[in-house]
């Protein structure tokens, strides 16, 4: 009878307090149904608790017009979930020119008005879209 006490109590304490297998996403693509791009494969932004994972928005033109479309397109996955750029702690950015990305850093420095994230910048050969130029991506915490 112990034993049948003991391993009743071990099941509903492992029922009770089991972490959940799976962890709720909420996704955000550019206002399409689905939430994702089902032909590439990703979401826009993934959110997961309080974070934000954005995927890198791109241009084919390495000039201050091509890198304020990248900025706007990033703001606009940002406010999809309320945020803005004061709410980004991360940001990845891949170019296949970092000495243009470096002339042209003051477009970019004035999206986060002076509030800069951890940064990391990747110079490459390639990037998916074969004729870009510059991604970046974002990581961002909302307030609890």
């Amino acid at each position: 009878m112990k034993h049948f006490l003991l391993l009743t109590f071990l099941f509903v304490f492992n029922i009770n307090f089991a972490q959940e297998a799976k962890i709720k996403k909420e996704k955000w693509h550019w206002n399409n149904g689905p939430k994702q791009d089902t032909v590439i494969g990703y979401a826009q932004v993934l959110k997961v608790d309080n974070v934000l994972y954005i995927s890198g928005a791109v241009t084919t033109e390495l000039t201050p017009a091509g890198i304020t479309t990248v900025y706007n397109d990033l703001k606009a996955s940002l406010a999809s979930y309320g945020a803005t750029f004061a709410n980004v702690v991360k940001e990845n950015l891949y170019t296949t020119d970092i000495e243009t990305m470096k002339k042209y850093n003051n477009v970019r420095k004035k999206f986060y008005n002076g509030d800069f994230p951890a940064a990391t910048w990747v110079q490459i050969v390639q990037l998916y879209v074969p004729t870009a130029k510059l991604e970046v991506e974002l990581v961002a915490h909302l307030p609890k």
